[in-house]
């Protein structure tokens, strides 16, 4: 539909805008596809600064960046690794220009060889501490990180460094879908104890909308009144008790 007809519609609807998902996936070397990358995510800058102008207030300008995962052909996952950190440098300037934050997303080391080559927390601050943290920053998603034992130190660190841009939940459970991008669940239905990284993050002083965050076709199908009562009951029972 276009930016100018969604920025109208979302400030119609009065509903505030947390983060812009997604930019990212430049782990190619340089080229033409790491061009068109870095030109896509400069787009995404640009809509995610319209589109928290347009929210309503409260609402943060906070694009995710996924990284990407190898590229065809490479075993290199450091230098896959640098190259985000090389993007990143690149378009940090124009996001601050534009009052984005970038969210680096660590995502499970599962899909390291197709979607992010960036597999823990540390490893997003890692490569933000380059940058200030008001421009770049990470997102704690806890479907990607529970499983890490040194996931509340780096919570912590995160939120020492102020880089928390958003904070996700949502649920893991086994078996994962054949598809295992769209296994995740309502927080509560799975295995993920949200009480040690819930009160993490609040302890770093974080005030921004908390994200549920799921891909599952089956609750895509759900009656969408449905799906609304299952996320507020599964977020107020195995989210809320830790919020303080």
């Amino acid at each position: 539909m276009g930016l100018a007809t969604a920025a109208k519609m979302l400030a119609d609807s009065g509903l505030r805008f947390s983060s812009h998902c997604r930019g990212g996936f430049f782990t190619v070397a340089e080229g033409p596809e790491r061009r068109a990358s870095i030109d896509n995510n400069r787009s995404a800058i640009e809509e995610t600064a319209t589109l928290a102008a347009a929210g309503a207030p409260g609402s943060t300008a906070v694009l995710v960046l996924v990284a990407g995962g190898l590229p065809a052909g490479s075993r290199d996952l450091a230098g896959a690794r640098e190259r985000v950190r090389d993007a990143i440098g690149e378009l940090a300037p124009e996001a601050a220009a534009a009052g984005v934050q970038l969210a680096i997303e660590p995502l499970h080391p599962m899909y390291a060889s197709d979607r992010c080559v960036v597999s823990t927390l540390g490893q997003a601050l890692d490569i933000a501490a380059d940058f200030d943290g008001s421009v770049v920053g990470a997102a704690v998603d806890t479907f990607h990180i529970w499983w890490d034992p040194d996931v509340i130190t780096q919570v912590e660190r995160a939120g020492r460094e102020g880089r928390i841009a958003t904070y996700q939940v949502c649920d893991w459970s086994t078996p994962l879908a054949s598809d295992v991008l769209l296994s995740r669940h309502y927080p509560g239905d799975g295995v993920i104890d949200f009480g040690p990284i819930t009160r993490a993050v609040m302890a770093s002083g974080y005030d921004r909308d908390i994200e549920v965050e799921i891909f599952n076709e089956e609750i895509w199908a759900t009656d969408p009144a449905v799906a609304v009562q299952r996320t507020a009951a599964g977020f107020a029972s195995a989210v809320s008790p830790h919020l303080g």
